[in-house]
């Protein structure tokens, strides 16, 4: 490999690397901002919680990827032809491949980086989330004995215990249950227990009211001596784990099984899966061809053009889009699953032909004198709002 390359390669990969924690950072970020209510309503402990976050991080490495690539061949090119060391490469006699070959280099290592996370990391980690999630949800005798605050059992369902007391049994218990339709229940009872037979679990209350509320208005209260409150169809979450095709390995996905339920009602979804994960991994090298062929090439400063990153961004925003709309019609429509494989290879032929040509992929001129003049408007009507405040604020002053 000539100097120049590994000059090139060293500076792609500092920035992709840097956009990548910068980028993966902020995806898990909202994920696991979403997952927060594992600790918060299930009253499991931050061990857990972090566990589950852990876990998140491979399901967004083969997104995130081949976006942090664009933006570091994108802004590495950009950079160094502002630098004029494109053109000086160019006047040197450098072919272009000087320029590609380690752009590629890294694209692929990307693509096969991805390729392994996607299919072999990421189905054993989305199956153990799935354990973690039921399992506290399962562990709901943990759950209820704790005093005094309110915990989410199921949607539309919520509990509070008030005090322990002795003999495992429990006091100010209160329950409200809104998953029956047009009816709102409230239950309190003095005293309960949670009684075990078998498998199943029952709260038992002792000495309370029942309080039905309708959407009209009408309330009802019924007195009980005791009343049993079912929990087992709670208890069960963890023994009954449902997987869906993109929780499975990819060696399941090949060969499924057929007393499988889910594949039974959804066949499609098995085979759009597999097409999705076995085209996923060449984005990485999509994206890098897009960012050669919009800054790969030496160009003047006082050309009119859109910043090479926004057009390289923008280019690979709508690749990627159609790929997940070809993915998401794929399990419905099977021959969308051309399309999962042609988008890829389409958008990498287009971006070669530019390359070859030695042509720039750029958006449209108007695109650009549109966003020059909405950029200069905007600019223009902030330095008007900020005299106009001043002015007002100077008045104020001599008044």
């Amino acid at each position: 490999m000539k100097v120049v390359e590994r000059y090139i390669m060293r500076r792609a990969l500092a920035v992709f690397l840097a956009a990548l924690i910068w980028t993966l950072a902020i995806v898990w970020t909202t994920q696991v901002l979403a997952r927060i209510d594992l600790v918060t309503d299930s009253g499991q402990s931050a061990l857990t919680f972090f566990e589950v976050a852990g876990l998140i991080i491979p399901t967004i490495i083969p997104i995130v990827v081949p976006f942090a690539l664009v933006v570091a061949v994108a802004q590495t090119l950009s950079v160094m032809n502002s630098d004029s060391e494109l053109a000086v490469i160019n006047a040197a006699g450098a072919s272009r491949w000087t320029i590609v070959r380690p752009v590629l280099l890294i694209a692929l290592a990307a693509s096969v980086f991805s390729f392994a996370v996607d299919n072999g990391v990421e189905p054993y980690a989305r199956q153990k989330n799935r354990q973690l999630i039921a399992s506290s949800r399962a562990d709901l005798l943990s759950l209820i004995i704790q005093e005094g605050t309110f915990r989410k059992i199921d949607d539309g369902l919520f509990l509070q215990i008030g005090e322990r007391l002795p003999d495992n049994r429990l006091g100010g218990i209160f329950v409200a249950d809104s998953r029956e339709e047009g009816a709102n229940l409230i239950y309190y009872a003095k005293s309960g227990s949670v009684v075990e037979k078998g498998d199943e679990k029952v709260l038992m209350m002792n000495d309370g009211v029942i309080h039905r509320k309708t959407l009209t208005g009408d309330l009802s209260v019924i007195r009980f001596t005791s009343y049993a409150f079912d929990l087992s169809a709670f208890m069960s979450a963890a023994n009954d784990i449902m997987l869906l095709p993109k929780d499975r390995t990819t060696q399941y996905l090949l060969n499924p099984d057929p007393n499988d339920k889910i594949f039974q009602r959804r066949p499609g979804a098995y085979k759009a899966e597999l097409d999705q994960r076995f085209s996923e991994w060449s984005y990485s090298l999509v994206f890098a061809l897009i960012a050669l062929a919009v800054a790969g090439d030496a160009h003047s400063h006082r050309e009119a053009r859109i910043h090479p990153l926004i057009t390289a961004i923008a280019i690979a925003l709508f690749v990627r889009w159609l790929g997940f709309f070809a993915a998401g019609k794929a399990d419905k429509i099977p021959q969308y699953a051309y399309m999962v494989y042609g988008v890829p290879v389409i958008a990498s032929a287009v971006a070669i032909w530019f390359i070859v040509t030695s042509r720039s992929m750029e958006l449209p001129r108007s695109w650009a004198d549109w966003m020059t003049n909405f950029a200069g408007r905007v600019s223009d009507g902030w330095t008007a709002l900020k005299l106009r405040l001043n002015r007002r604020y100077t008045s104020g002053q001599g008044a």
